[in-house]
């Protein structure tokens, strides 16, 4: 059977499924965690992908200033990597940026390579003192942090 993965915008009755996905990564330390208040709290920054009513994928935009916003909480469940779901997910990300008429769309990211594959470049991530202020003061990693910054100049 075939079954097609779309994208979509959250829903509150997706919290729980957000919430596991995002707190699988979290315990891996490679995603900052998200409590069920503030998933619901920001659940119109999620964007979705589902398959067979499954919440299999997601990812939230953060806006960090008039001209900037970042890729949050990007993920998959297990068994969807390389199969292109992040990037759908990105691109409706993007689209979103777009809507929002915000110019550049940057991440804080261990998969350098994804990003780049879908038109992001590296930059120091000294030149986002939004994000810094934001949350990287309140990071366990903050003086030691080894996430790359990439960013993507919308047309």
């Amino acid at each position: 059977m075939n079954t097609t993965i779309t994208c979509r915008k959250a829903l509150p009755t997706d919290v729980e499924a957000l919430y596991e996905l995002i707190q699988a990564y979290a315990l891996q330390g490679i995603m900052l965690p998200r409590s069920r208040e503030a998933l619901l709290r920001h659940i119109d920054s999620f964007v979705v992908a589902e398959e067979a009513g499954r919440l299999i994928g997601c990812g939230s935009l953060f806006r960090l200033g008039a001209d900037l916003v970042e890729i949050r909480s990007l993920g998959m469940a297990d068994g969807y990597k390389g199969k292109g779901l992040g990037t759908m997910i990105v691109n409706a990300l993007i689209e979103e940026a777009r809507a929002l008429q915000v110019p550049k769309i940057m991440a804080l990211t261990y998969a350098v390579d994804f990003f780049v594959k879908n038109g992001f470049s590296v930059v120091e991530k000294e030149i986002f003192p939004e994000k810094v202020w934001t949350d990287c003061v309140h990071c366990s990693k903050q003086h030691a942090c080894d996430e790359i910054a990439v960013v993507k100049l919308l047309s």
